[in-house]
């Protein structure tokens, strides 16, 4: 029997939730007796040192992902993987289409990371989406979503058919991440008999909505001192800043940008946040409660954070608050600092995203068991 040689396709490796998910799937496949292609329509981003040695990295150098479309049939035709695996919702359409006219038999999974309904962008090309979507996710031999409520809603959403579209857990990759969790960190808020400090870790975009965390925190402050970091970069960052310093508190808040080790930040929080409009199921939230971290977080889109933190045994539903709403924010932030949580329960629940689990079930769904 050969070993097995399956493709990853995805844009690039900035920072974001799928990127991640990706270097993540790779750690855990690099462990298996099979031969991994990474490829990308540009070779860039943060994440592009995480990939592992053994990883074939293919650069198309396209750019965009609409120039990636010859490219990646080309490899396709040349290459010819065992499976093509892709993410986001512009590259797997761009990736049904290379197939096609690459003219192969090539096994192709299409990932969708977010709640499709409650994701639609405002820019043109954006709208050209779902339609294309429409189109061509069904030429797909099989289609995932990253939670229940994903699945569920793109089977509604692209007329599907009940059950068609299967659900794998985004994951962590535990022991790197316990590592990076406890590698130092330089920086002067993190001292002994420090206020509490709550973080919030993703891109400075519309669908974070850090706008709404910003005003929830500036109502905590006038009751108690506290502080409030932001990890990441984004368009956002100048209407975040001139909220900050309207509302008076730059002094408590920190938007360092993009950092290679959120989880050492994470170890240290007394709380993380997520203040999302829409997740399909958030990485960060899962990584946070391995690291330790009490959580409070947003309802969004009904699906991912509720999956996360809705088992009954960890009873952690108080921690869910309404999408937009600062006041229920601020005080669902305030209770957690005078709630004090069992951080090893925490990461007892966030062990159930293991990547050894992701990755047994995208072998099965491919028939490699």
């Amino acid at each position: 029997m050969h070993t097995k040689h399956i493709a990853f396709f995805i844009p690039a490796l900035y920072g974001g939730g799928a990127e991640r998910m990706v270097v993540n799937l790779l750690q855990g496949m690099s462990a298996r007796d099979i031969s991994l292609d990474l490829v990308l329509a540009s070779a860039e981003g943060p994440y592009l040192d995480e990939v592992p040695k053994q990883v074939r990295v293919v650069n198309l150098a396209a750019g965009r992902t609409l120039k990636a479309i010859l490219p990646l049939s080309r490899y396709l035709r040349k290459e010819r993987p065992d499976a093509l695996i892709s993410q986001l919702n512009h590259a797997n359409v761009a990736a049904v289409i290379a197939r096609e006219l690459a003219r192969t038999k090539t096994p192709l999974v299409l990932v969708e990371q977010n709640t499709f309904s409650a994701s639609r962008s405002p820019l043109m090309r954006a709208k050209l989406i779902p339609p294309l979507m429409k189109w061509f996710y069904p030429r797909a031999d099989a289609i995932v979503g990253v939670s229940n409520g994903v699945a569920r809603d793109l089977e509604v959403e692209l007329d599907l058919g009940e059950g068609t579209v299967s659900t794998i857990y985004n994951s962590i990759v535990y022991d790197k991440l316990k590592a990076k969790a406890a590698a130092s960190l330089n920086h002067p808020w993190f001292q002994a008999g420090s206020p509490p400090i709550f973080l919030a870790v993703g891109r400075l975009t519309e669908q974070k909505d850090f706008l709404t965390l910003i005003k929830a925190f500036a109502l905590l402050r006038k009751q108690r001192l506290a502080r409030l970091i932001i990890l990441g970069e984004g368009k956002s960052r100048t209407e975040l800043e001139a909220t900050i310093d309207a509302l008076g508190i730059a002094e408590d808040i920190s938007l360092p940008g993009f950092v290679k080790n959120p989880y050492a930040y994470m170890s240290r929080a007394s709380a993380f946040v997520l203040s999302s409009r829409e997740e399909g199921l958030p990485m960060v939230l899962i990584e946070a409660m391995a690291c330790g971290c009490p959580v409070v977080a947003t309802d969004c889109a009904g699906s991912g954070p509720r999956e996360i933190l809705e088992a009954e045994q960890y009873g952690y539903l108080d921690s869910l608050v309404p999408v937009g709403d600062e006041v229920a924010l601020s005080a669902a932030m305030l209770q957690v600092l005078e709630s004090p949580v069992n951080r090893d329960r925490l990461v007892q629940r966030a062990m159930d995203f293991s990547i050894d689990r992701a990755v047994s079930e995208y072998l099965a769904l491919l028939g490699y068991t």
